[in-house]
């Protein structure tokens, strides 16, 4: 926690992880926080996620027939828009209260700038993950945990009107590659 003068918090810095799932957010998130100066706290969409009771009450999926492959949306119900709205207020809390932090997140909802204004008034940095599709398609397939469809349903949507302060590839680094990346380019 960093003090100002007179003893009051200083605000924390957001990093703003934004990306397609499987796009290794993540992984380069925990490499980020080994070869950071300072402590980084590394919040995950998926643990706000898991805190939904099952489908249907947060979140719909619905598979759709794509010419290449399946193709997953994902609706939110009231309790999923209040669910996202309470992570990114409680993501803007714990850096009000002076943490310094990774979001690592999917930002598929029209208006994003209706979520970032969560983040007014706060050092946020954004940083945009980018990998071709049949990369994440294939991540999406060995990690198990994902419904196939999701990437081909998302990629056109999460980078959709969002401005970047910093893009990566990761398709053609590892994730301590894109951590150093980070590193370097925020004087972490």
């Amino acid at each position: 926690m960093r003090l100002g003068k007179r003893g009051k918090v200083l605000a924390g810095r957001i990093i703003l992880f934004n990306g397609v799932g499987s796009s290794g957010k993540s992984t380069a998130a925990r490499a980020l926080q080994s070869i950071a100066r300072r402590p980084l706290l590394h919040v995950q969409m998926d643990t706000f996620l898991e805190m939904a009771p099952p489908a249907p009450d947060a979140f719909l999926f619905q598979t759709r027939k794509h010419p290449e492959g399946p193709e997953v949306e994902i609706v939110s119900t009231a309790l999923g828009d209040q669910l996202m709205t309470a992570m990114r207020h409680a993501v803007a809390a714990m850096a009000r209260s002076g943490a310094d932090l990774i979001f690592d997140d999917v930002m598929t909802e029209d208006d994003k700038a209706a979520s970032l204004s969560h983040y007014a008034g706060l050092r946020l940095t954004k940083v945009g993950f980018f990998a071709p599709l049949d990369v994440l398609e294939a991540r999406e397939r060995a990690r198990g945990d994902r419904m196939i469809g999701l990437a081909r349903w998302q990629i056109d949507r999460v980078h959709e009107g969002m401005t970047y302060d910093l893009t990566v590839d990761s398709a053609a680094a590892t994730p301590e590659g894109i951590a150093r990346q980070i590193c370097d380019a925020l004087d972490l």
